[in-house]
C-alpha cells in the first residue's frame, strides 16, 4: 500500500473512500464494531502504538483510531495489510467477506438478497434506466445529480453497491428476467453524450442475453397502468413471490396474494403494451444511429 503515488506518504480520507457506517444498520454496525476491536485488540498484544501501526499500514493515526472505534468501514486492502503487520494468519484478511457487504447500503442489500434468489425478475421503469442495466458511469451521473448532493464518498458508495446487485447476471442457474423501459429516459443523454451511447450499447448487450427480456415503450402509446411509476416483481422457487408498485399499496412491498395478483396484472398490461423485444432492440439502434 505504501508504493501508489508518492511513495511513504500516509493514505487519508482524502485519498480513498472513507466508508461510513449506516447508523441504522444495526448488523453493519455490529460488523464494523467488532472489526474494529478485533483490530485494536491485535495491535495492542503486538505492543504497536496507533501512530506506528498507521505508518506500517500507510495510513493516518486519526484514520487508525475512526476504524478501530467503529467509525469508518476499513478497506479490503486495509485489512490485508493489517494482517500482515500484525502477523494475524488470515484472520483479520477473513473479516473482508462481511465488511464488503457493510458497505453497501442496508436497503441495497436486502434488495440485492432479494434479487439473488428470485427465480424470475420483472422490472418497469417510468423515468430512469433500470438500476440493473445501469452503466457504472451512468449510475454515477444519475446518483451524482442528486439535490441535496451526496458526497463524494457516498456517491462512489452507491454506485458500488448498484453495480454489485448486477451479479444476478452471472448466477448459474439463470433467473429469468424481463425488463420494460420507457422511451423518454432512454433519449436523456446523462453524463454527456459517450456515457449515453455506452448505455445505449450495454442495454442492447444485455438484450441479447438468452434469460433477459428488454421492451421498451414507446412515448406515441395510449396510457397504461404503469404512468404512476416503478413496478417491480420477484418470484422465488418455493412459490413465493414479493412485489412493489409505485401506484399501488402505497408503494410498500407486498406479499399478499390478492395485491400480488393487481401488481401481476399491471405488469403485464405494460408488457402486452410496449414493443416486442425485436422491436425493442430496433429502437435502441435507432437511437445509436441518430448520433
Amino acid at each position: 500500500m505504501h508504493g501508489d503515488s508518492g511513495e511513504g506518504r500516509l493514505r487519508t480520507e482524502a485519498d480513498e473512500p472513507g466508508w461510513e457506517v449506516d447508523p441504522d444498520d444495526d448488523w453493519g454496525v455490529a460488523v464494523v464494531a467488532t472489526v474494529g476491536r478485533q483490530l485494536k485488540l491485535r495491535r495492542e498484544a503486538m505492543g504497536m502504538r496507533a501512530a506506528e501501526f498507521g505508518v506500517a499500514v500507510g495510513y493516518g493515526e486519526d484514520m487508525v483510531y475512526k476504524i478501530e472505534s467503529g467509525k469508518r468501514i476499513p478497506q479490503p486492502a486495509y485489512l490485508d495489510r493489517a494482517d500482515e503487520v500484525l502477523d494475524a494468519g488470515g484472520l483479520l484478511s477473513a473479516m473482508k467477506e462481511d465488511v464488503k457487504k457493510v458497505r453497501y447500503p442496508k436497503k441495497v442489500r436486502e434488495l440485492g438478497k432479494l434479487e439473488g434468489k428470485a427465480i424470475e425478475i420483472g422490472v418497469y421503469e417510468c423515468n430512469v434506466i433500470a438500476g440493473l442495466l445501469q452503466t457504472p458511469e451512468h449510475a454515477r451521473a444519475v446518483i451524482g445529480a442528486a439535490q441535496p448532493p451526496y458526497s463524494p464518498d457516498d456517491v462512489e458508495r452507491m454506485v458500488t453497491a448498484r453495480l454489485a446487485r448486477q451479479s444476478v447476471f452471472e448466477r448459474d442457474p439463470a433467473p429469468s428476467i424481463h425488463f420494460v423501459l420507457e422511451e423518454a429516459p432512454l433519449r436523456r443523454e446523462v453524463g454527456g453524450t459517450m456515457v449515453w451511447r455506452q448505455q445505449l450499447e450495454h442495454l442492447l448487450e444485455a438484450g441479447r442475453l438468452h434469460n433477459v427480456t428488454l421492451q421498451v415503450m414507446p412515448t406515441n402509446t395510449d396510457a397504461h397502468p404503469g404512468l404512476d411509476g416503478r413496478i417491480e416483481l420477484l418470484k422465488f422457487p418455493d412459490g413465493t413471490a414479493v412485489g412493489r408498485s409505485d401506484g399501488a399499496f402505497s408503494g410498500r412491498p407486498t406479499t399478499d396474494p390478492k395485491q400480488l395478483r393487481i401488481i401481476e396484472l399491471q405488469y403485464g398490461s405494460i408488457r402486452a403494451q410496449a414493443l416486442s423485444p425485436r422491436e425493442s432492440s430496433a429502437f435502441i439502434e435507432q437511437l445509436l444511429g441518430e448520433t
